[in-house]
């Protein structure tokens, strides 16, 4: 039976989020959480972001997920928890590993740059930018194209328009704020407004098709990609 006072929800596998202080970073993380010292793993961008940070010794927030890793043909488990910065970040990791032959092991390593950016490479149909991440081969990237076609389009538009792609920064902006929309942009989600689109939807379609069409892309292109090929 759990202990009534213990602080973490019982069994540890149905943790979703926890919150305490990030002890380390290393090749995972440590969370203390009341007496109990809790190890995660994390994408490598997270490992590397909080590390690059002034995170450790501080109070975090990580939402989670638990995973069974299977030995000797399935006879045997190891559980895994596996954190993330966000739900959103979660929610990218599940549909990044429903992909065949990318288990989460896998997708952890190849998790190098934050998710805007390999999302933004699916859209465009990059395989050789894909190819850039640990773990991801020619013929991995082409199913992950394949597979994840239209399931990721949300959060290729967490990318500024600044050109920076999976072989530039790290990082990726935390969202496109219209006043950084180029200027063709700005009119086609202007166009969009008149056409009866909201303000959200209309940001986000011309986001994703500027993560297809290039940031110079001109206004109708914009417009042509949003009706061509956005939902």
């Amino acid at each position: 039976m759990p202990d009534p006072g213990c602080p973490i929800p019982y069994p540890l596998p149905m943790l979703t989020r926890l919150t305490g202080i990030l002890e380390s970073v290393d090749d995972a993380l440590t969370i203390t959480v009341g007496a109990f010292a809790i190890r995660a793993e994390a994408p490598r961008y997270l490992l590397d972001r909080l590390a690059e940070s002034d995170a450790v010794g501080g109070d975090i927030t990580l939402h989670t997920r638990a995973d069974l890793e299977s030995h000797n043909q399935g006879t045997s488990f190891t559980p895994r928890l596996i954190a993330f910065a966000t739900p959103d970040e979660r929610r990218f990791f599940e549909i990044f590993t429903s992909v065949k032959g990318l288990g989460a092991k896998r997708a952890l390593r190849a998790l190098a740059i934050e998710p805007a950016h390999v999302a933004a490479a699916v859209v465009a149909k990059d395989a050789k930018a894909l190819q850039q991440l640990p773990e991801i081969g020619k013929r991995l990237a082409e199913t992950v194209i394949a597979e994840l076609s239209g399931k990721v389009d949300r959060f290729a538009i967490d990318i500024a328009m600044d050109g920076v792609g999976i072989g530039g920064a790290p990082r990726a902006s935390s969202a496109i704020e219209p006043s950084r929309l180029p200027p063709a942009a700005e009119e086609a989600v202007a166009a969009l407004l008149a056409l009866g689109e909201t303000r959200v939807d209309a940001e986000r379609k011309i986001g994703v098709a500027l993560s297809k069409a290039g940031g110079d892309a001109d206004t109708q292109s914009l417009i042509d990609a949003v009706y061509g090929s956005v939902r």
